[in-house]
């Protein structure tokens, strides 16, 4: 008999703990764009890249802003961002090993691990962005922008 009072009880303050979790919980802001693109204007790692890569993201960034109804930015900007995704990985991971003389061995490993990570990213990223409709995707440009700006 005692083990159903305990679990009444245990019941019970389930309830009340779930119950007061809810209460807390904040409440959500409504997501805007303008609120989805601004970026902080705090502490930033950014990367260096090819100037052709750079003139690559302003021409595909710059049709976007001009025809943004066009139906195949999408696939434009993920491959930007593979591309760009690339180039950040081979900045951040790849080029301190290559400075620090790890060795060969050591170095071929990371960059075939570091390329395994690229892909996987850039696929994820790819199956999102292909599906944005064209408000979304100038919210991307222009959060690209931003990182780009100097």
């Amino acid at each position: 008999m005692v083990t159903p009072a305990k679990s009444s009880t245990r019941s019970a303050a389930t309830a009340v703990v779930r119950t007061s979790a809810k209460d807390v919980a904040p409440a959500k802001t409504p997501r805007t764009a303008k609120a989805r693109a601004t970026t902080s204007n705090g502490p930033s790692l950014r990367f260096y890249h090819s100037e052709e890569l750079r003139e690559k993201t302003d021409t595909v960034l710059s049709a976007l802003e001009s025809q943004p109804g066009h139906p195949h930015h999408g696939e434009a900007i993920a491959d930007l961002v593979t591309h760009l995704i690339e180039a950040g990985m081979d900045y951040y991971f790849l080029k301190p090993l290559k400075q620090a003389e790890v060795g060969f061995v050591a170095e071929q490993s990371a960059r075939i691990g570091i390329s395994g990570a690229a892909k996987l990213v850039s696929s994820v990223s790819r199956k999102f962005i292909i599906r944005m409709d064209q408000t979304q995707l100038l919210v991307v440009a222009t959060h690209i922008r931003s990182l780009a700006a100097s």
